[in-house]
């Protein structure tokens, strides 16, 4: 059973910093993209960064340039997503996700997988 579990939300100040973790298990991902999805209250999910499994190339949304940073860690089956100088604007749910396909996640092909998620929220 595949399986995408986040963790590391939480509330936190105006210009301040989180990590979050996405550890996948169940299969391999070498073909994958693996990335970070957000949704706000009475908003749609949006993309925010992905990373490819395969050879570390990284593509983010422009709202978190500088400010946001992807990484993995083969071994461990883990991504991760360093959060600094986040904004109110930044407060979401944050799901990760794993699939085949373009870097921004537009369309897929074959199996697609999800997180349930961890709360981010900051505090002006």
């Amino acid at each position: 059973q595949v399986q995408l579990v986040e963790s590391g939300g939480g509330l936190v100040q105006a210009g301040g910093s989180l990590r979050l973790s996405c550890v996948a298990s169940g299969r391999t991902f070498s073909s994958y993209t693996m990335g970070w999805f957000r949704q706000a209250p009475g908003k749609e999910r949006e993309f925010v960064v992905s990373i490819k499994w395969s050879d570390g190339s990284t593509n983010y949304a422009d709202s978190v340039k500088g400010r946001f940073t992807i990484s993995r860690d083969k071994d461990k089956n883990m991504v991760y997503l360093q959060m600094n100088s986040l904004k109110p604007e930044d407060t979401a749910v944050y799901y990760c996700r794993a699939w085949m396909g373009p870097p921004k996640g537009d369309y897929y092909y074959g199996m697609m997988y999800w997180g349930k998620g961890t709360l981010v929220t900051v505090s002006s």
